[in-house]
């Protein structure tokens, strides 16, 4: 089942991806397109949770068949090795190659993810499936949070939540040495990837809902089960607090609740036949961005890569990044530094979307 509210979902995290990490100048961003710098959370913050949320309602919507074993697997270690070209890009240097990332994180976890859906699910009995689905969510959050809380790494403390010293980052360390983003911890490692399964599979339990009901039924209880997991998840800061680098068990239960919204609020809008011309006009670019995702995640990595190792001459005649040039003799003349360095985002998101509608144009989709 293709929902256009999903595809307009995904579309709109991908621009807002897009616009977060390719600003003109670093030093001149408004603070909701940076995240928070430890605890704490900003709407740059959603970001990577809606992905997971969202690959896992479209697990949930999809083709039975595309979740055999031997299919997931292979979809897994394809946005892995994708992942990990990504890493590599340009000089693929062995020594400082980065192991863990985004598109590392998002495959493990959607094979953890198929898998527990293939093996709880039930054609006989949703509400069963629900609960099965609500407990191995509550395994993933409060596991995490017990291991965190309770378990010391070696020469550490329990319940550290500094970026070195708590027990993922020291497991990290243990299996990637120093092949992390930071070189002694890393925002996508193992550990904290078990509470991302969960983030996932909220989007699966979503995803089941809306594969088993009317529009009309289910959108508000994906508003209101999404406002009541945020909730609770925002109270659980309190004891854990959210943050995203550590991919807190609040945290994740927070952004899933979010994303669960979001979804119930477009899914009632778009897919039940209460939407307009008008308003299919103005999210059509989303779906161009939605249908294309990892197209746009991919080339939008290489490009903001490119931009950044490729050198011209500057003013002075030292060489500067073709990024920098191109930022400071077209973008920073227009106007305060902050509005031209989100006006340079916001060009690098029309250039890149302008090859999505080629594409969509010609029904030349990409997936693994």
């Amino acid at each position: 089942m293709r929902l256009r509210s999903l595809d307009v979902f995904r579309g709109l995290t991908m621009a807002a991806m897009v616009i977060v990490n390719n600003p003109g100048d670093w030093n001149a961003v408004y603070p909701p397109l940076l995240h928070a710098p430890w605890h704490g959370w900003t709407p740059t913050d959603l970001i990577f949770p809606a992905f997971l949320f969202i690959m896992g309602a479209s697990m949930a919507l999809g083709d039975p068949a595309r979740l055999a074993p031997a299919t997931v697997l292979r979809r897994g270690a394809v946005l892995v090795a994708l992942g990990l070209f990504l890493s590599g890009f340009p000089y693929f240097n062995p020594a400082r190659w980065r192991i863990p990332g985004v598109l590392q994180r998002i495959g493990l976890c959607y094979v953890a993810a198929a898998f527990v859906w293939q093996a709880l699910a039930s054609r006989r009995d949703a509400e069963a499936t629900t609960r099965r689905l609500a407990g191995a969510i509550a395994v993933c959050l409060l596991g995490y949070w017990a291991l965190i809380a309770l378990v010391a790494p070696p020469g550490g403390v329990a319940g550290d939540l500094t970026a070195e010293g708590n027990l993922g980052a020291w497991l990290d360390r243990a299996v990637f040495g120093t092949h992390l983003w930071k070189t002694t911890w890393d925002p996508e490692g193992l550990l904290s990837s078990l509470p991302a399964v969960g983030t996932t599979l909220m989007g699966v339990v979503a995803g089941a809902w809306i594969g088993r009901a009317r529009p009309l039924c289910v959108a508000p209880s994906l508003v209101i089960t999404g406002a009541v997991a945020l909730m609770v998840g925002r109270a659980w800061h309190a004891v854990f607090p959210i943050n995203k680098a550590l991919w807190t068990s609040s945290y994740a239960l927070a952004s899933g609740g979010a994303a669960m919204l979001m979804l119930g609020l477009l899914h009632r809008r778009l897919d039940d036949g209460r939407s307009t011309p008008l308003f299919d006009w103005l999210t059509e670019p989303f779906v161009v961005l939605g249908r294309n995702a990892l197209v746009l995640f991919v080339v939008s990595g290489l490009v903001a890569k490119l931009m950044i190792v490729l050198t011209v001459p500057g003013p002075a005649g030292a060489p500067v990044s073709l990024q920098r040039w191109l930022y400071e003799a077209a973008f920073a003349p227009l106007g305060p530094p902050k509005v031209t360095s989100l006006l340079y985002a916001v060009a690098t998101l029309a250039m890149l979307y302008g090859l999505l509608v080629w594409q969509h144009r010609r029904r030349l989709y990409w997936s693994v």
